[in-house]
């Protein structure tokens, strides 16, 4: 109301209220959305293909190597590495094109055959085990089934697809990619020349016409299959095991596949564990014939050497020192085994390689010491011991090489690998995908989110007037706000008479909201010298009619000599309230001349009540009320009533309110809460500006507490100019 003040709210706050209230007042359009997208998550879930998962539980030991080397050297090959980081890299290994390619050729998961599956329904028909039937039954329903025998086709063919039909009888057509047909027999080898395609089936299971899709695809793209459906992952923080897990639309294929894969995982790690020992016996092997031969030089030589002096034996410390010699040397020539090995393995610079190169600097500095001691020997013990010494080390170098041999070939023989199966390959009858609760506990979130997406979106969109203040900040007093009725809702679009709402329910608050604005319009037209009381709308529904009608009522129950007049010459309704036929002569014909003032003015539903129905709707309307016969007429009703009320049409629809304004006393425009927007009003404003006249005051129509909130940052203008405002003669 004029001069009301409201404390001012911060823009930026959100009202919770609010929010659930837009919530509530949708909850029809939610429960449609859940519904809707429970439907559609079970949708999902019946066209779905069902996937089972095999898993299998795999032990990851540490690499033990095969070479002699000082405790010290062992730990340093073996890396120490942490649990995360042996796990990282055997699961690269188990993805890898050379364990699963192995899985591939072994199972030949090169060649796929499955049925065709229902454009856009998937599985649902075979899910729900709809049977086949016309067109249908080409497409997959689950009673059909092919087993390829063998199957071939160059490289650039991996990518085609080929349409196997069944033509009954152990017959078939395939339809290849160039669009060819060719012909086949179960069991029979079909061969195509021109592609290089060779195909063989072992059983083909289902009705006639039904149709099965082929493909032969690279090692590479089985491969790149297989990775996506594979799943790899530690048992624990520390522990040192893989979860592998493979899933396929069979859980009998499921566990094929897995078992063949861990076969082929664990065979190569055995593989490589015994390479290091092929590769050390090959070196060994290749330096045993050399290390004999040394022998047999050196025992010669020693011979010989005995013969010419005629001597068989040193002294007690010579001997010694020909033994300490000969350690040393057997110590070298292992090192230089080592090295050996070490090369294939690390540069020069590695910590291991240099540990090696400091040991082998000090034997010999300790050999060196050696050699000084024995230069002061005697001639002949010098050679002697010389002779001996390259004979205990020729014999020592060759024991230690046969004496490797043999535990190369036991290691070699005996190789376990790395790895060890705990848990075999095993899957359960119990599909893992489509989680059937999980997506339709999605489904029905997502249609929930979209359904209040929706009743936001419509809630921002229709950004209708709020509350008397919005109406006030355009500069148009508020006479009254008249608050919502469920009995009056949709009498509009009834047939036939309608009631008076004053009549039947005089007590209800929307009729006493009425009495607060005849109170208001009394005081409002006191100064005004017409009585004429112009009652518009910017949009048709707003309920100028009902507020006309009712008004008059409670206006002539109060004392007042009331005239109610139906200027809607295109779709007026008044009538029906006072229940005259469609014929029944009106304003239309008092304007045309064809009736006097004293035929169209009726009796009302109540006393000192009177009603000027529109009449038969004309064809030119605002030709009718711009003659001097409508101005003749509101100054005889006026000399005769003391309020004058003017039902008019929409202003923004048509001309003819602002025609008739120019005789009232007061326009109000009526206002429907929550539908008429703002620019609407402005629009009205300005069509009575354009005109010299303005708009009295407003009356707010419709209010709906539980619709009144104050969420939302900013007025929306959103209306439209371009109303259609036929003639409903036939009404």
């Amino acid at each position: 109301m004029p001069g009301s003040q409201k404390p001012e709210k911060n823009e930026s706050e959100i009202d919770l209220l609010a929010l659930v209230m837009v919530i509530w007042r949708a909850r029809i359009l939610l429960f449609i959305s859940l519904v809707v997208g429970v439907l559609l998550g079970a949708f999902v879930i019946l066209r779905a293909t069902p996937l089972y998962e095999a898993n299998s539980l795999l032990q990851l030991e540490e690499r033990a190597s095969n070479l002699a080397l000082p405790s010290a050297m062992q730990d340093m090959l073996a890396g120490g590495g942490t649990a995360a980081a042996l796990i990282e890299t055997e699961t690269e290994i188990l993805r890898s094109r050379m364990v699963l390619g192995d899985a591939v050729r072994e199972l030949g998961l090169v060649i796929s055959a499955e049925p065709e599956p229902f454009p856009i329904l998937g599985k649902l028909p075979a899910r729900l085990g709809l049977s086949g039937e016309g067109w249908f039954k080409a497409y997959e329903h689950g009673n059909e089934g092919i087993i390829v025998a063998a199957m071939s086709a160059p490289e650039e063919l991996s990518a085609e697809e080929f349409v196997l039909t069944n033509l009954g009888g152990g017959a078939y057509g395939l339809k290849m990619h160039d669009g060819r047909e060719l012909q086949g027999r179960v069991g029979d080898e079909l061969k195509d020349a021109q592609s290089g395609l060779v195909l063989k089936i072992g059983d083909l299971i289902g009705p006639e016409g039904r149709r099965f899709i082929l493909r032969h695809s690279s090692v590479a793209a089985a491969v790149r299959d297989i990775q996506e459906r594979l799943t790899i992952g530690g048992a624990g923080r520390n522990a040192k095991l893989l979860r592998v897990s493979y899933r396929d639309v069979s859980p009998r294929q499921a566990e094929l596949v897995l078992a063949a894969i861990t076969r082929s995982y664990v065979g190569q790690n055995i593989g490589r564990s015994a390479a290091e020992a092929d590769n050390s016996l090959k070196f060994i092997e290749e330096q045993l014939p050399i290390a004999q031969t040394a022998v047999v030089q050196a025992q010669q030589e020693m011979n010989a050497y005995q013969q010419s002096q005629q001597s068989v034996d040193v002294t007690y410390e010579t001997r010694s020192l020909l033994d300490k010699a000969a350690e040393l040397e057997g110590k070298l020539n292992e090192l230089a085994l080592q090295e050996e090995d070490l090369k294939k393995r690390f540069t020069v610079n590695h910590p291991t390689y240099q540990q090696l190169l400091d040991a082998r600097r000090t034997l010999q500095s300790q050999l060196s010491e050696i050699r000084e001691v024995t230069a002061t020997l005697p001639e002949t013990q010098k050679e002697i011991f010389n002779l001996s010494r390259n004979l205990e080390v020729a014999a020592e170098v060759y024991t230690q090489l046969l004496n490797r041999a043999q535990e190369l070939r036991v290691v070699r023989a005996s190789t376990v690998g790395s790895v060890r199966v705990i848990d075999v390959a095993y899957a359960t009858n119990r599909q893992v995908t489509p989680k059937v609760q999980q997506t339709i506990a999605i489904a029905a979130i997502l249609g929930l989110i979209i359904g209040i997406g929706i009743a936001f979106l419509r809630h921002f969109l229709r950004q209708g007037i709020r509350g008397g203040e919005d109406i006030e900040a355009l500069g148009l007093p508020v006479f009254g706000t008249i608050t919502y009725s469920d009995d009056v809702a949709g009498h509009r679009s009834r047939r036939g008479d309608l009631p008076i709402h004053a009549l039947e329910s005089p007590q209800d608050l929307t009729i006493e909201a009425m009495r607060s604005l005849r109170t208001s319009l009394h005081f409002g037209m006191l100064d005004h010298s017409s009585k004429m009381l112009l009652v518009t709308s910017t949009a048709p529904g707003a309920g100028k009619s009902f507020t006309s009608i009712n008004l008059a009522v409670i206006a002539a129950e109060a004392g007042q000599r009331v005239v109610v007049v139906d200027a809607d010459l295109r779709r007026g309704y008044l009538r029906r309230y006072v229940k005259q036929p469609k014929n029944a002569v009106g304003l239309a014909e008092y304007l045309s001349g064809q009736a006097t003032l004293e035929q169209i003015v009726l009796p009302g539903p109540t006393p000192n009540m009177a009603v000027i129905c529109s009449g038969r709707y004309p064809p030119n309307p605002s030709e009718l009320l711009m003659r001097a016969e409508f101005e003749q007429m509101i100054e005889a009703l006026n000399r005769e009533f003391d309020l004058v009320i003017v039902d008019s049409p929409p202003v923004l629809a048509v001309t003819d309110p602002v025609i008739m304004s120019r005789y009232a006393g007061a326009t109000l425009l009526v206002v429907r809460h929550m539908e008429t927007v703002r620019g609407e009003i402005e629009a009205a404003q300005r069509a009575f500006e354009i005109a010299g006249n303005k708009i009295t005051g407003a009356v707010l129509n419709g209010y709906k507490q539980s619709e009144v909130s104050s969420y939302g940052g900013g007025q929306y203008y959103y209306y439209n100019y371009r109303y259609s405002y036929k003639s409903d003669a036939d009404r």
